[in-house]
């Protein structure tokens, strides 16, 4: 397989080993750098720091055991697809990947990062507006001839022409705790998001029909709690979904897409939930746990947001609303603006 050419490296599957070479960025300036399914160790801060084009990185499913690069979301601004999933990745999730404006795959699963989701996904502002695919356009071109394997509705599947226009966020069989941001509602164009085998608690958000778009979600093996979010059954583009292992209670939704989900392992090692395809029928206390459930969580979302208006009004005060609003708060506003060396 040819590794290089003017604007790439792509050399993935060839058992290649040792450390990214500091040259490979140095000699050109590539958009795509593939070196997935090989046996690379080593570090990536000072392999990587000259790598300022890159349109697409893929380091998948190698043995890196180190953590992510802050400077990442500072050095490489047209980043748009981020494959590191399979290694032994360690760490937190940098909140400056939130200054990615073109991330549209962010592919980070079967690692052993740690801590909570970043609030700030919610600005992940390629993941809120529709791409059309252009083939004049020279970034388009570029990506119309790569490809990536990503896992899709629980299998891998390859794409290569419409990777462009394809919107995933992987953070599946890592470490991660807390709650799902609600602000990942925002994000209305993302068409896949696997969250699975992690440590989430909390509940899923109530407003998670927000993103019209998405096709598969995969929730599983996590402690989530409360009831299905009545506002998921809208999302009519949705057809694969998995809430098994959990602790979700109260009624399944049978409205819209939730009549053709009849695999009950589905919803299966959810002991509170009821109504098909499950066998447990629902009962009126059932029925009334589940509405305490959305009044309590309509009840915290009205905080939240009386707060966040409050917090607007400080911040128009102060001069800095348009920041806050871009950015959302002052560590990844810092991020973006000044570089850490």
């Amino acid at each position: 397989m040819i590794c290089t050419n003017l604007s790439s490296w792509i050399c993935p599957k060839n058992q290649l080993s040792g450390g990214i070479p500091r040259w490979m960025c140095s000699i050109s300036s590539p958009r795509l750098l593939k070196l997935g399914e090989n046996n690379l160790t080593g570090e990536l801060s000072s392999s990587l720091l000259n790598c300022t084009e890159l349109h697409s990185l893929d380091l998948g499913n190698n043995r890196f055991s180190v953590e992510i690069p802050k400077w990442i979301g500072e050095r490489m601004s047209s980043l748009g697809q981020l494959r590191l999933r399979g290694n032994m990745l360690r760490g937190d999730i940098p909140e400056r990947l939130c200054c990615l404006s073109h991330l549209h795959i962010l592919d980070l699963a079967l690692n052993n990062l740690s801590g909570s989701i970043p609030q700030c996904f919610a600005n992940l502002t390629a993941l809120t507006s529709v791409i059309l695919l252009d083939i004049e356009n020279d970034e388009m071109r570029t990506a119309y001839s790569d490809h990536m394997e990503l896992v899709v509705k629980g299998q891998y599947m390859k794409f290569e022409s419409i990777l462009p226009i394809v919107n995933l966020i992987d953070l599946s069989s890592n470490n991660l705790w807390g709650e799902i941001p609600k602000g990942i509602t925002n994000l209305s164009t993302l068409g896949t998001l696997n969250l699975s085998q992690n440590q989430l608690t909390g509940k899923i958000p109530l407003m998670i029909g927000a993103v019209q778009r998405l096709e598969t979600l995969d929730l599983s093996c996590n402690r989530l709690s409360g009831p299905i979010p009545p506002s998921m059954s809208s999302i009519t583009s949705l057809n694969h979904l998995n809430l098994s292992h959990n602790l979700l209670s109260g009624p399944i939704p049978t409205t819209n897409q939730f009549s053709t989900f009849n695999d009950p392992s589905i919803y299966e090692a959810n002991l509170g939930l009821c109504g098909l395809p499950l066998s447990a029928n629902c009962t009126p206390l059932n029925d009334q746990n589940h509405k305490d459930d959305q009044d309590d969580e309509e009840d915290e979302d009205d905080r939240y947001m009386t707060w966040f208006f409050i917090s607007m009004a400080m911040a128009f005060s102060s001069g800095i609303l348009g920041c806050m609003w871009q950015f959302g708060s002052k560590q990844v506003l810092e991020a973006c603006l000044f570089s850490v060396h």
